[in-house]
């Protein structure tokens, strides 16, 4: 079923009945996540005691856990992304929508399938598989 939703998905993104893309995956989201955030959040996710702009960096395993139990993806892609977090924002985690672009692909949140760049996908795809209660 799900196989089934997707294609639908990508079909209404393209707009054509095109072969749906391969989707990333948690693997695809590990190898971005060692690349790109393991300075600031460590190798494991778990967060730093080392002050980057008077800010430790948080451990991401526990982003359901602080959210009652749900891991709130809309939240979770803003962040990386950095969309409209604005200049007035204490904000010490770089934006890396522009740096982690490319072609989208249908992800699911909040009960609607919406284009994400692919690797802010497997990103998220990666957070979510790390999540500790």
């Amino acid at each position: 079923m799900r196989s089934l939703v997707f294609a639908v998905g990508v079909a209404a993104l393209s707009g054509c009945t095109a072969p749906p893309l391969a989707m990333p995956d948690a693997a695809e989201g590990a190898v971005l996540f060692a690349d790109n955030c393991t300075a600031c959040h460590d190798y494991r996710g778990t967060g730093s005691s080392a002050l980057v702009g008077g800010q430790a960096a948080p451990d991401l395993t526990g982003l359901a856990a602080r959210n009652g139990g749900t891991f709130a993806r809309v939240e979770v892609l803003s962040v990386m992304d950095g969309f409209g977090q604005g200049a007035h924002t204490p904000r010490v985690m770089p934006e890396f929508g522009a740096l982690l672009g490319g072609d989208p692909v249908p992800v699911e949140v909040e009960g609607v399938f919406t284009p994400t760049p692919r690797a802010l996908a497997a990103l998220l795809f990666y957070l979510e598989s790390i999540q500790v209660d």
